[in-house]
Formats: C-alpha cells, structure tokens, sequence
C-alpha cells in the first residue's frame, strides 16, 4: 500500500509541509513526496491515498499569471517552475479508488476568503476520488513565509491520522 502526496509550492513553505505530511504518513504506509512538474498524471493501482496541495493564490489554487507574480517576489527562484495543481489536477487519472485530500497553505493575517485545499479537493471529487477527509490549511507568517511555528509537527501528525485509517479499513478508506 503506498500513498502519493503530490504538492506545488512557490518559496518552499508548502513543500516543507508536503515533506511533513509524508513523514506522518510513512508511519504506516510506503510514501512517495513529489513536485507537481513532476507527478505523474496516472495514479496506478498501488496508492490507496492520494494527498494533494498547492499554496493560496488569489482566493484558490494558482494560475499561470499568480505565479508568474511569485517567480518575480522570489527572484525568479521558485519551487515549482512548471505547471501547478490546478493544471495536474485536470490531467491525472486513476485506474483504481484511490482516497484523496487536499491541503494548502495560506498567510495567517485573519480571515481570508478562498482556499486552494478546498478548491483541490472539489476537483479531486469531481474525478472520482474517494474522501479521506477534509481539506486542512497550514499557514505562514506572510507571502513569503515563513511557516508558523509548529505548522511542520501539525503537518506531521495529520499525516499520521490519514493513515491510520487507510490501513485500517476505516472511515479514511471509504468512496465517494
């Protein structure tokens, strides 16, 4: 049984978490952490979860033109040079049910409207993918980051709690 945690990030702050979500996960499942430049597009038979997650932009997941804009904050250096999950996501298939989820992360400065976690996960609904819990958001002190403290151990044990379940048979197994 392996788990795919499939991630886009623009100054490393959501790649920090995807890291952390995995080593949650590897507690009990086989786990692959892939840049989404690089993920493949067919999810095969052997993941049973797919954990999916892309930084906030402009009130959901990015566009081409928003990360033009952090490539520019960032010096041109960012993670993720190429596509982002909201690109992937139109393209991946999977040939078996596979549960997934989605998380992003977004700046901490109160309430903001929009969530590329929750708009991730209705795409991933809408490809046929079970549910394996709710869209989660980590947050960072500002565009650039960094990550709030205790984000990473947060990230840790929600990797932790999706896969106990999935090897269990329990509630994080089911399909929509």
């Amino acid at each position: 049984m392996r788990a795919l945690v499939v991630f886009e990030s623009m100054f490393g702050n959501t790649e920090k978490i995807a890291v952390a979500i995995g080593e949650g996960l590897a507690t009990q499942l086989s786990v692959d952490v892939v840049e989404v430049g690089t993920a493949p597009t067919d999810i095969d038979a052997d993941t049973i979860l797919l954990v999916v997650g892309g930084p906030t932009h402009a009130f959901g997941m990015s566009r081409p033109q928003t990360r033009q804009d952090a490539a520019k904050q960032a010096g041109g250096e960012v993670v993720s040079k190429s596509r982002g999950i909201r690109e992937w996501l139109v393209a991946v298939t999977g040939s078996a049910p596979v549960s997934a989820v989605a998380f992003d992360t977004r700046v901490s400065r109160g309430w903001v409207p929009g969530s590329a976690g929750r708009a991730a996960q209705r795409r991933l609904r809408g490809k046929g993918f079970g549910t394996a819990g709710e869209p989660t958001s980590f947050y960072v002190e500002s565009t650039l980051g960094p990550l709030l403290e205790g984000e990473l151990s947060r990230a840790r044990q929600w990797g932790e709690r999706l896969a106990a379940p999935v090897t269990t048979g329990g509630a994080g197994s089911q399909h929509v």
